[in-house]
């Protein structure tokens, strides 16, 4: 049984960002592997070393404000399973949280988990549309589409990125790069969501909380015309095929 904690679900949901869990859990029963979901809201009891998969999708401010002071008084148990290999996905504002601090326009620095290498700032403008990230996953270079929609600007200190912007603005607009990754986190601005445009990415992350497990083989291959067909037509949007 694979346990999937959704952190937040009523305050982090922007632009379907639930969507990730379903393609997840349903790429594991077209596979009979039994998943089982768990939401955790503010002031839940948690125990992150009872999962093998933890999601973290994206919010307003407003919402990101409410949620980073419960989850700082998780961040010590968090960072020791991140460390052992938890498996994690954050969506543009769980994706900042993740961080050493935000700051806002008007000069404020409001304090992130310090978990991960990166920091982020408010920009003058938003960065919006579709994006092409280069990537990855498991020796194979992918191509990953999704949305962005953002306004924060993230630089990364030691972290590597998620991947190389191909077609849109990506972590800043700056560098080329998109997302942060570390160890079996995974960190993006794309929405989408994220995870049912992307078959490769989701069968990623399968794959990876399977390798904790010792249980590789459970990740029998699946037929993807459908997704790759999805995506191709995307990339055909941004002029990359």
């Amino acid at each position: 049984m694979i346990k999937i904690c959704h952190l937040y679900p009523d305050l982090l949901n922007l632009y379907g960002d639930r969507g990730n869990i379903i393609a997840f859990q349903q790429r594991c029963r077209w596979r009979n592997i039994p998943v089982e979901v768990h939401e955790v809201g503010i002031g839940d009891v948690l125990y992150f070393d009872h999962f093998d998969f933890l999601f973290l999708g994206g919010g307003s401010d407003r919402e990101q404000n409410l949620i980073v002071a419960d989850l700082m008084q998780r961040r010590n148990e968090l960072k020791e399973a991140i460390e052992k290999g938890l498996v994690l996905l954050a969506i543009c504002g769980g994706y900042q949280l993740l961080g050493k601090y935000y700051l806002t326009r008007e000069g404020e620095n409001i304090p992130g988990l310090g978990i991960l290498d990166f920091y982020t700032r408010a920009g003058d403008r938003r960065l919006v549309g579709n994006v092409a990230v280069e990537t990855n996953l498991g020796g194979e270079t992918v191509i990953l589409t999704g949305f962005e929609n953002h306004s924060g600007q993230t630089y990364l200190g030691s972290i590597q990125p998620l991947g190389k912007v191909r077609s849109g603005n990506g972590n800043n607009g700056e560098d080329g790069w998109e997302g942060a990754r570390y160890k079996n986190v995974f960190c993006s601005y794309l929405h989408g969501p994220l995870l049912p445009k992307n078959a490769r990415l989701t069968d990623h992350l399968i794959f990876l909380v399977l390798k904790r497990r010792n249980r590789q083989e459970l990740l029998k291959p699946l037929d993807n015309t459908f997704e790759d067909r999805a995506c191709r037509v995307m990339l055909g949007r941004m002029g990359l095929v």
